[in-house]
């Protein structure tokens, strides 16, 4: 069915489901694309364009290279959407996915967006490579009560859940030493898998406190708005209600855990008819369909996929 006669909620990914290429498609069809990329070319104070389609996928890896790049490629996702006839009646973003979220949602301007998120990403960098060795890792086929419960009992006081993906995927965060620990523990209590991510700190957790004290200052003196269609959390989960609100959770999501399985609940019982993943890959489209929720969620983030669905 035609997105536009449905009430549709855009989901935009984070990191992670990057890739070298993302968005050309976009890019090299819309006028409007292209001109996006100039304005977050000019907000960031660097050539997105090269980054995003020229950039091999070490570069594209480094934190101060993705956050900028996924939200570029959100970006261009949503406004081609737009374009084909789909209006957003919700928007939510997994961790820098957030911020083409608000962005949606008129909280912030497009052109604060990118330059915010361009000075998130070089300061989550910095704090990362300052933490002394933090990194992360996904832990598959084990509940989120599980693995709280096994960090809790070997009494690491540095790891901690920074991504609740799905009832069955979290993602912990924490020093290498505890992570360490903690990886074999879950193993142990019955983690299918449990992988290292190829990431340059442990995101989402208080070892980012550093780049949250910075960053709130940026975000304090940019102005927001309350939101235009509903808008949904990392930090609580929940509906955003207020242009107060999301500039206090634009910054306390640096250190806070991604509840994204209580935002997937909100969302479905706000009675969308479908979400659409806006951004490159299907990583959420995966996690949407492991929450078990009645609406159905499509990948959108490439040309062929967006005309495909629209038609």
């Amino acid at each position: 069915m035609h997105g536009g006669l449905m009430k549709t909620c855009f989901l935009f990914p984070g990191q992670g489901a990057q890739f070298p290429g993302m968005a050309k498609d976009f890019y090299e069809t819309s006028k409007a694309v292209r001109d996006l990329f100039q304005s977050a070319s000019d907000a960031a104070s660097m050539d997105l364009k090269k980054l995003l389609f020229e950039s091999d996928e070490e570069t594209l890896r480094q934190t101060k290279n993705t956050q900028i790049a996924m939200v570029t490629a959100g970006a261009a996702a949503a406004l081609s959407a737009k374009e084909h006839g789909i209006k957003p009646a919700g928007a939510a973003g997994f961790s820098v996915g957030e911020w083409p979220a608000l962005a949606e949602a008129g909280v912030i301007s497009l052109y604060d967006m990118f330059r915010l998120v361009a000075e998130r990403g070089r300061l989550m960098d910095e704090a990362g490579n300052h933490s002394g060795g933090s990194t992360m890792s996904a832990v598959l086929y084990l509940s989120p009560e599980k693995i709280e419960q096994v960090i809790l009992e070997a009494g690491l006081k540095q790891c901690w859940i920074a991504n609740y993906n799905s009832p069955v995927q979290c993602v912990i965060s924490g020093t290498e030493a505890d992570i360490a620990i903690a990886e074999e523990k879950l193993r142990q209590a019955g983690a299918r898998r449990v992988i290292r991510l190829k990431v340059s700190g442990a995101f989402h957790s208080p070892l980012m406190q550093e780049a949250y004290e910075a960053f709130k200052e940026l975000v304090e003196a940019t102005a927001f708005s309350d939101p235009k269609i509903n808008l949904y959390s990392n930090v609580t989960g929940k509906k955003m209600l207020s242009g107060s609100e999301a500039k206090r959770s634009a910054s306390l999501q640096i250190i806070s855990p991604v509840r994204w399985i209580d935002e997937e609940s909100n969302i479905t019982a706000d009675g969308f008819d479908q979400c659409l993943e806006t951004g490159p890959g299907n990583v959420l489209t995966g996690l949407w369909k492991a929450s078990g929720s009645p609406v159905s969620c499509i990948a959108t983030g490439t040309l062929d996929a967006l005309v495909s669905f629209s038609l």
